[in-house]
């Protein structure tokens, strides 16, 4: 096992990550960063395409003194490992107060077909999500509900844009996760594999109430999660096989996207635990 390398701001290793803020370089290098210990903890323990996906690591002498366990797990990983002052670490950092770890990570989005084949119980779609950090907590989510695989459409946020890698605390190493299929792909793919089309929107017909209360949502089901600004257009509701919307039981205007993405998702897992539902009431 070697030993991190001091670094200055002028490598061209700086220069390397610096560049990962900007979504075509992002995609051209097929790189992204990922900062802090939570995040740099399960990049070191995650494979894509059976090679570690955390290739690179930047610390702070402080940080590494006290996230010892990573550095040298990176180290065991093989990845490069440098030392960094307070001023390299704001350079390449994606935050306004960097945590002290900042890892550079290979791609890790999953073949749509891979997903399909795996015969998936609860998927998770973001049509039109704009925002990253919605689509990072909505990853989160779907993560914590149990679900098998998030898929991000051609039309939403790119899945590397910092602010959805952090807003997923993790999570995005954790799952399947497929992106720039078109809506229309995504839906056919899903409904061919047996799986139910549920598109969540506040001025759905069908209640989740209701949905649940008629025993349907035991089988396996994608949820199509739209923009939180104008929900989802018309041509992508018509894709799904019943619309449905969140009871709003108080006085609430609206539930913000994350929060309706967990109350469905979590519906769901449910429903497929309980007696006569798709996975075991064991199963997770």
């Amino acid at each position: 096992m070697s030993s991190p390398e001091l670094i200055s701001s002028r490598s061209p290793r700086v220069a390397a990550a610096k560049r990962l803020a900007r979504r075509n370089f992002r995609g051209k290098e097929r790189r992204f960063i990922a900062e802090g210990p939570q995040a740099v903890r399960e990049a070191v323990e995650h494979r894509s395409e059976g090679e570690p996906t955390l290739v690179e690591l930047f610390t702070t002498v402080e940080a590494a003194e006290r996230y010892a366990d990573i550095v040298a797990a990176a180290l065991d990983a093989g990845a490069r490992v440098h030392y960094a002052d307070d001023e390299v670490l704001a350079e390449v950092s994606q935050t306004v107060t960097p945590q002290g770890l900042v890892g550079v990570c290979r791609f890790l989005d999953s073949p749509f077909e891979a997903i399909l084949k795996a015969e998936p119980k609860l998927v998770a779609v973001l049509a039109h999500v704009r925002d990253p950090g919605n689509a990072g907590t909505v990853l989160r989510c779907a993560d914590a509900a149990g679900a098998d695989a998030v898929v991000l459409t051609d039309a939403s946020v790119d899945l590397y844009n910092p602010k959805s890698v952090r807003a997923s605390v993790g999570s995005l190493f954790h799952l399947p996760v497929a992106v720039g299929v078109p809506v229309e792909q995504a839906v056919q793919g899903l409904r061919d594999a047996g799986v139910r089309i549920l598109a969540a929107d506040g001025a759905g017909e069908d209640d989740l109430d209701a949905e649940l209360d008629a025993g349907t949502m035991g089988g396996p089901t994608a949820w199509i999660f739209g923009n939180e600004a104008w929900g989802l257009p018309e041509e992508t509701r018509a894709l799904a096989d019943a619309v449905v919307r969140v009871p709003i039981h108080g006085k609430a205007e609206s539930l913000n996207l994350a929060t309706a993405a967990a109350v469905c998702l979590y519906a769901s897992a449910r429903a497929q635990r309980a007696a006569g539902g798709c996975r075991s009431v064991t199963s997770y």
